[in-house]
């Protein structure tokens, strides 16, 4: 059953920053799990001898990757079956208890179990928190709302990072306070999120379905209809987040690697988190609502092809370095990842919004798993090679996001469904 003929006339007026705070954390939980581990991980290279294949393994199969992939797939599908609440109010439980095995990590085994339960976890959040931030937000704000959960995603590196330059000197026994932190506020978000209320949308989707009730139509999902977009954002967000990837997991371990000063593998990477923020504030949360998407996204697309261009062409040094943050950073709020958030949620009815939110995410996070295999090899072998691949990947990100990016500032979810019909 289509979304256009299911409470047509809802219109969210109340606007509800809280729930969509609380919606929006599990980013900073799922950012802040991905830069702890690489806080982390030049430690327990030292600590267990860990070989560059094994490396790769734990980024591979960390919340960064290929277990968040799965989470997501099975938590987008449950949170259309079950409802959203049910999913985003348990889920972190399970993220505490993965995160022990990282706290308390005396083995390379502990590591790459802890990751999985971690990434099962934040995966399955994905789809839930985003769908309910869509279907809560006002109409002529659901840019500003999504915007929300981008700001506690770059917030979590700055935390993690800014906490990680003062505790890495303690090694990894200081690290660990980044794991206790994270389970801390997973418990506490637990109980925070017992009052929020399920999404008007997914009830009143349920109610016209009948006794179709709970089930999910996988073929209109992977109908016609759906499936270009399907392809659109897997494409888009897949091959910038192949460069994200590296990015978040792997910069304070190869800044280490090419001996840069010790400070500028947390300070570094967490500045370029904190302008990412800004730019989410002040471009992002204010325009999306607002302006062409298509303009706004190339913007960003190009001033990220054009900074990645610089470590190819003159190296991993320290000056181009920071240019290089500098403009990624700047560029990274209003580009791919806010936007795949927001394009996720408005191309899909809500019956299968989170299922296809989840396929989507899964694919990229698992394609991720499968390129962070060879990432750290790669680099210790030729990093001008390794810069030149991700360039590669962020200009094919830049040009799919032109061609095909939709425009819904302002329209609400039924007419962008009432849209899809007609087309």
């Amino acid at each position: 059953m289509s979304e256009h003929t299911v409470a047509q006339d809802i219109h969210i007026e109340k606007d509800d920053w809280r729930s969509t705070i609380l919606a929006g954390l599990a980013n900073y939980i799922d950012s802040g799990s991905i830069v702890s581990g690489s806080v982390a991980l030049a430690l327990w290279k030292d600590l267990y001898g860990l070989s560059d294949s094994f490396i790769g393994l734990i980024a591979a199969f960390s919340a960064n990757a290929i277990s968040a992939g799965v989470g997501a797939f099975i938590g987008g599908w449950l949170c259309d079956k079950v409802g959203r609440k049910k999913i985003y109010q348990y889920d972190m439980l399970f993220y505490a208890f993965g995160m022990l095995f990282l706290i308390f990590a005396s083995a390379a085994w502990m590591i790459v179990l802890g990751f999985v339960l971690v990434g099962l976890a934040v995966g399955a959040d994905i789809p839930a928190s985003w769908s309910l931030i869509a279907e809560q937000a006002p109409d002529k704000k659901r840019g500003a709302h999504s915007a929300v959960a981008q700001v506690l995603w770059n917030l979590g590196p700055v935390v993690v990072l800014g906490a990680g330059y003062f505790l890495t000197p303690f090694g990894i026994d200081g690290v660990r306070w980044l794991f206790i932190h994270l389970a801390v506020i997973a418990v506490l978000l637990t109980f925070l999120r017992s009052s929020m209320a399920e999404s008007l949308r997914w009830q009143e989707t349920q109610k016209e379905m009948g006794s179709r009730a709970g089930s999910i139509d996988w073929g209109e999902l992977f109908s016609p209809r759906y499936i270009k977009s399907l392809a659109f954002l897997v494409c888009m967000y897949g091959f910038w987040n192949l460069w994200a990837g590296y990015n978040g997991f792997f910069t304070p371990y190869l800044i280490e690697q090419n001996n840069l000063p010790q400070w500028t593998a947390t300070v570094v990477p967490a500045a370029y988190f904190l302008l990412a923020i800004l730019s989410v504030l002040l471009v992002f949360m204010p325009l999306s609502d607002k302006v062409d998407h298509r303009k706004l996204f190339a913007v960003s697309a190009l001033m990220q092809v054009f900074g990645m261009a610089l470590l190819t062409l003159f190296g991993f040094h320290f000056w181009v370095v920071i240019v290089h943050f500098l403009i990624m950073g700047l560029a990274a709020g209003f580009g791919a990842q806010s936007f795949f958030q927001l394009w996720s949620a408005e191309l899909f009815p809500t019956e299968i919004r989170a299922t296809a939110q989840g396929v989507a995410f899964s694919v990229v996070r698992i394609g991720l798993g499968v390129w962070s295999l060879a990432v750290p090899t790669l680099a210790s072998y030729n990093p001008g090679v390794l810069a030149w691949i991700l360039t590669g990947f962020l200009t094919v990100s830049a040009a799919v996001g032109w061609l095909w990016a939709p425009n819904n500032a302002g329209k609400s979810l039924e007419d962008i469904q009432r849209e899809h019909q007609g087309a």
